[in-house]
């Protein structure tokens, strides 16, 4: 048998080439839409910063305002604002007060908020969004608020509030917000369960569980937490001006309606310090995470590899 011819398969004919997709209608270019973020920021940065130079001037210039010109802009600066406020004894008992509330706040809050988390997590997950919601009240509710119920009680307790050292409890109070979360993240990124267990099936108990398995653990968030707290109680002014105690915002206010000049480089430089507190906190986290990731990195490429025999 004679096998019949195939026919050829006909090609496609060729096509045209396709033109261009237009840009879609109402998208913003691409140069548009990466000069957008840097104009916010420089805007908002602006609006920060402006009222900073001003007071920062302020302090250090003895020129007026409505006298500044090209010729007196650069004309009697000196810092004789800053030694001005130095030479306060006041103002060294102030800030070593401040400081002592400071400390006691943030030793407190750390004692209360672990131990407690912890638990939380481990036994009573289903109450940390009661938890969560408790530690939101002093930022919700305004400071006046809780001004007025200490007024009532008062007269019964003065016992304790005649100490200085009785602003530390409302402190941590009004730190909660800030202190819980920080705690409450740094838990959350641990595997908290597997830890106590394989510390518990070690023979160790919750204090030493607690003291030498999850506090080098929670480095981070426990930094974190105390200059929080410490910025709260460097800034609190409502509580301290209603006991009559000598902290430094207190010192700060009186002092600058009596000597403006100084009273606002005094002000410039608390504000300076807490920045630098801040970025303090930055460095050292980094510094945390930069440590662990070398160190994960490290075990990684070192581990050896051992074959089943």
């Amino acid at each position: 048998m004679i096998p019949e011819p195939v026919a050829p398969v006909p090609e496609d004919p060729p096509t045209a080439p396709t033109a261009l997709a237009p840009k879609a209608v109402g998208r913003p270019s691409r140069r548009w839409a990466n000069l957008m973020p840097l104009l916010v920021l420089s805007i908002t940065g602006l609006y920060f910063v402006a009222p900073l130079l001003t007071l920062f001037r302020y302090s250090l210039q003895n020129v007026p305002a409505f006298l500044l010109g090209r010729d007196t802009l650069f004309k009697n600066w000196s810092f004789e604002a800053f030694r001005t406020f130095f030479g306060e004894d006041q103002f060294w008992s102030a800030l070593t007060l401040s400081f002592k509330l400071a400390v006691g706040t943030a030793v407190l809050t750390l004692a209360l908020l672990i131990p407690t988390t912890v638990w939380v997590h481990l036994k009573l997950p289903k109450a940390r969004t009661m938890v969560e919601f408790f530690t939101v009240l002093p930022y919700m509710i305004p400071p006046i608020a809780l001004v007025a119920g200490i007024k009532l009680i008062q007269p019964h307790v003065r016992w304790f509030l005649n100490s200085n050292y009785s602003l530390i409890p409302f402190y941590v109070v009004m730190a909660l917000p800030f202190t819980f979360r920080s705690i409450d993240a740094g838990i959350r990124a641990l595997d908290v369960r597997t830890l106590v267990d394989a510390s518990r099936s070690l023979g160790c108990g919750w204090t030493q569980t607690l003291w030498r398995v999850l506090l080098p653990n929670l480095r981070t968030a426990i930094i974190s937490a105390s200059f929080l707290t410490m910025a709260v109680v460097f800034g609190e002014f409502t509580l301290a001006s209603l006991l009559i105690k000598r902290t430094l915002p207190l010192f700060q206010r009186e002092y600058t309606s009596r000597e403006p000049q100084a009273g606002y480089a005094l002000n410039l430089m608390v504000l300076l310090a807490t920045t630098l507190l801040f970025v303090l906190l930055g460095v050292l986290t980094k510094k945390r995470d930069r440590k662990h990731r070398t160190f994960a990195h490290r075990a990684a490429t070192m581990a050896p590899i051992t074959e089943p025999t």
